[in-house]
């Protein structure tokens, strides 16, 4: 870790590769003066900003809130999803966590259902589809019932909602060696199964996401627990047990 007020000078083999039809390679570039304080989106942002000035074409990568909640920067830092600390999205690494030298290896998420759009920009619109297939609720049309209408126990309510920090940013899918959607699907399941405004159709749910996942060419679950160990909100992995319940369930009514 660098000095409070220091800059550093980092080496980045970043991935570029200019449309999903074309031959993608790592090439190098220098990031230099880097303050420990800038986060890593902003440290490519300066690294753009000379490639710019030098005439040459900028890194293409997706971001959005830069606040550690849309997960759009999916980015595999030195061969990890989001980089190498837990519960952090790449737009919330900042860049005190490397050292003076380092040679820092940028790459797309890398994944069947994920293609590569441009350089760090990936298609994720597969998560869609297993959205449209299921992650929702049907309810009459009309004023908002009372909130204290529906009776919830506090630990369903608590438990859906840990399901429900799932951002969709699919580093759950990059780390894991199947590429399975696992961990995203079973969160979407879950926190709508666990909760009685989702029960109704919980068993037609849990099997057209099923199928949707399936049809986006995502892998199998191998139980190697990469989804969680790289989920930036550490989405636990007893989620994939609930959507096999789930599932199963589905097939006894």
């Amino acid at each position: 870790m660098t000095g409070k007020g220091r800059t550093m000078n980092l080496v980045l083999h970043v991935w570029r590769q200019k449309g999903p039809d074309q031959p993608g390679r790592l090439e190098i570039y220098e990031a230099r003066d880097v303050s420990p304080h800038q986060s890593f989106l902003e440290m490519l942002d300066d690294v753009n900003e000379q490639l710019v000035r030098d005439g040459k074409e900028p890194i293409a990568f997706d971001h959005d809130c830069r606040e550690g909640i849309c997960g759009m920067c999916s980015q595999v830092i030195n061969g990890v999803p989001h980089g190498p600390l837990p519960h952090t999205t790449v737009c919330q690494l900042h860049m005190r966590h490397f050292r003076d030298g380092d040679h820092i290896f940028v790459e797309p998420w890398r994944s069947r259902a994920f293609p590569i759009v441009k350089d760090l920009v990936v298609d994720r619109s597969a998560f869609d589809a297993i959205i449209r297939a299921g992650g929702y609720i049907s309810a009459h049309t009309g004023g908002a019932p009372d909130g204290n209408v529906v009776s919830v126990p506090k630990d369903d309510a608590h438990l859906a909602m840990d399901a429900a920090e799932c951002i969709g940013c699919g580093a759950c899918v990059a780390g894991c060696p199947n590429g399975a959607a696992m961990l995203f699907a079973s969160a979407k399941v879950s926190h709508l199964a666990i909760m009685p405004q989702g029960r109704p159709e919980a068993a037609r749910r849990v099997r057209a996401m099923t199928r949707a996942m399936t049809a986006e060419g995502f892998g199998n679950c191998g139980n190697h627990y990469e989804c969680e160990a790289v989920c930036p909100k550490g989405i636990s992995v007893r989620f994939i047990a609930k959507l096999n319940r789930e599932f199963l369930r589905s097939f006894l009514k």
